[in-house]
């Protein structure tokens, strides 16, 4: 049966109105940890405030705060938000584990006046040495302190999910599916480690950015390759809107009932989008129209973001922006 026959039936039953989705990401964006020096009150209030702005940056969608009117006094109110913390022995020494309550800081973050774009999903390290072995997570902690502290999480590949990097950098659906599947992200950062060098790939919803850096010490080199991937996210994902935005999105490869429903209820989860309509649909595809907090561009990057949808749709006239629908990724 296809897809034009099955959206009659969809949009008979009201599938537009499908409960969102919740979006997964490995670990929670209210979770943080970070160095202390010792166990003093000071140090654990300080740990507190350095840790909640790590977490309204995630809730923020990445966005920088610290300018914003009140942020300072929210800092001071961090403990109020606590929900558990515990002490921990690392191999970089001592560090707090921080539990935020969601609710309070996600009110915390509207009370600075911010429309946010949604949280991020983490970002899946790919990165090897000169000799193709991987860097472990250990070894990646500059890298990903400097992108926590900036609001961007991060995972790591399991031993059963490993990929084959020259697909991974030419953005292979297949391969994107996999990693959506077994780690609900769009976002996987290569990195190709030399002698005081790194060459970097990030794959953003199917999309390919490189560049390269150099550094005197391995630590130096992946601080410096965290802030390069924050910056790039940032220019991609961080776009948020003057108003209320209305425009037309058309998304190819959906082959189901099933696909067109999962897509509804992708957008449906997204918190920038306010309200969907389907206008027709052709062969695989179906033109959305879509009012959002964020122009058409910037929410079809998000949603790429995700992991289920690739910035790589056919065009197709009137359409503001195209997507393709990612086979076998996750919801």
């Amino acid at each position: 049966m296809r897809l034009p026959r099955l959206l009659i039936v969809f949009l008979l039953l009201g599938v537009a109105a499908l409960s969102p989705l919740r979006a997964q990401t490995a670990g929670s964006p209210y979770s943080v940890t970070v160095p202390v020096t010792d166990t003093t009150d000071a140090q654990r209030d300080q740990a507190f405030a350095t840790a909640l702005g790590q977490v309204m940056t995630r809730v923020a969608g990445g966005q920088d705060l610290r300018s914003n009117p009140g942020y300072a006094e929210a800092l001071g109110s961090a403990s109020s938000l606590v929900q558990k913390f515990q002490y921990q022995r690392a191999a970089t020494g001592l560090v707090l584990e921080v539990d935020f309550a969601p609710s309070s800081v996600r009110r915390l973050v509207a009370k600075l006046g911010v429309a946010s774009a949604g949280i991020k999903p983490p970002v899946l390290l790919l990165v090897q040495r000169a000799d193709g072995s991987m860097v472990d997570q250990a070894a990646l902690a500059s890298l990903a302190s400097t992108a926590a502290a900036r609001g961007t999480n991060v995972v790591y590949p399991t031993p059963s999910g490993q990929f084959d990097a020259a697909k991974v950098a030419a953005a292979d659906p297949a391969t994107l599916a996999a990693i959506n599947q077994q780690y609900h992200t769009g976002l996987v950062l290569l990195g190709k480690l030399h002698d005081g060098a790194a060459d970097w790939t990030l794959i953003s919803g199917g999309q390919v950015q490189h560049w390269n850096n150099q550094a005197a010490t391995d630590d130096a080199l992946l601080a410096a390759a965290g802030n390069g991937l924050v910056d790039r996210l940032g220019k991609q994902l961080n776009v948020i809107g003057a108003g209320a935005s209305v425009g037309k999105l058309w998304v190819n490869g959906l082959d189901s009932a099933a696909d067109y429903a999962n897509l509804l209820a992708t957008l449906n989860a997204d918190p920038s989008v306010q309200h969907v309509t389907t206008l027709g649909a052709q062969n695989d595809g179906v033109l959305l129209e879509v009012k959002a907090s964020v122009p058409m561009e910037a929410l079809a990057a998000n949603l790429a973001a995700g992991g289920r949808l690739l910035l790589q749709g056919e065009p197709h006239a009137g359409a503001d922006a195209n997507l393709r629908w990612l086979h076998g990724s996750s919801p």
